[in-house]
């Protein structure tokens, strides 16, 4: 039984579907389509949103949609290079150097994410548990600074993983070719590459959750002082609750192996090949967007300016009569 590996790189994914789908062109057809049209509507609210985000001052000045603004990036670029890897997988494999690159760009982009993210939880809850000391910690400086570090940090971790895959001669590096298609348990040499990703990997799950289920308790026991500002606290509630589900989807990626395999052993080859379409999709391409859907239709600043971007810059009276930022 064909099983495979999703962890960070749909490749794999598309190894098993092709070999399932080879006897009939229509049919792989349909699943590319399948997949490539919700990627291709995921990046454009994304990219709409990043337009968004930049377009006026208001968010180019505010820390919170700093934050946002980069994990809206990195989910961004993780959301085409998954799309490009699965179009990539159906053709010859790739050179050595090439499948270095493209993976590392996926662990680049995936930690910064995850460290963004955990970012922005603890902006909220120093908003409503200090909301005093709010302006003085949450300046525009030192979210630069938080910023630039959680990205020095994320390369520092890529650069490690890139030398551990580089058990090539680098005379030999350039026509190098990989013999299967590019997926990371394709690259590792050894044990050791293989422990570090997995050992890196569930310490920065573990971590994000931790913080972000701490930020979540914290709000909610803040909510019941009467100092507290209700509503604040209500929405910073519910926004973690919503990272918290978008930090579970992106995790669940992480033991989607195991759970193929009881798939491909449980029924049969084609309704197989239709679940990994699925869970592509839920676990691969959804939480990339998540971001964008929970401020572009929870936030009152960005709604009204996304929606107007949305729609290509059409002169409703309705959204020009909300939209009052400069």
């Amino acid at each position: 039984q064909q099983h495979c590996d999703h962890t960070h790189n749909p490749a794999n994914f598309l190894s098993t579907c092709i070999s399932a789908l080879r006897n009939g062109l229509v049919e792989v057809t349909l699943y590319f389509v399948v997949t490539t049209l919700p990627c291709c509507l995921f990046l454009f609210i994304n990219v709409t949103m990043l337009f968004t985000l930049r377009s006026k001052a208001v968010f180019r000045e505010t820390s919170r949609y700093i934050l946002l603004f980069n994990l809206l990036f990195s989910d961004t670029v993780q959301l085409a290079h998954n799309q490009i890897m699965l179009l990539l997988s159906a053709g010859k494999p790739l050179v050595y150097p090439l499948c270095i690159a493209l993976t590392a760009l996926s662990f680049f982009s995936h930690n910064a994410s995850i460290l963004t993210l955990v970012l922005m939880c603890l902006e909220r809850y120093i908003a409503v548990c200090y909301p005093l000391r709010h302006a003085a910690i949450i300046t525009i400086k030192n979210t630069g600074e938080a910023v630039c570090v959680l990205w020095t940090f994320s390369l520092l971790i890529v650069l490690v993983e890139v030398v551990l895959m580089l058990n090539v001669p680098f005379k030999d590096l350039p026509n190098k070719q990989l013999r299967e298609f590019c997926g990371r348990e394709n690259l590792y040499p050894d044990q050791v590459a293989e422990m570090y990703h997995k050992v890196f990997t569930y310490f920065l799950f573990t971590y994000a959750g931790v913080t972000v289920t701490f930020s979540y308790i914290a709000i909610m026991l803040a909510a019941r002082s009467a100092s507290t500002d209700k509503v604040s606290a209500r929405k910073a509630r519910k926004t973690l609750l919503l990272h918290l589900m978008q930090l579970g989807l992106s995790m669940s990626a992480t033991v989607q192996t195991s759970l193929l395999i009881l798939i491909f052993q449980s029924i049969e080859r084609s309704a197989a090949t239709s679940v990994q379409v699925f869970l592509y999709i839920l676990l691969s391409l959804l939480p990339k967007c998540l971001s964008s859907l929970i401020y572009g239709l929870r936030d009152q600043t960005i709604r009204p300016v996304l929606m107007l971007n949305l729609s290509c810059g059409l002169k409703h009276p309705k959204f020009l009569s909300s939209l009052q930022i400069n």
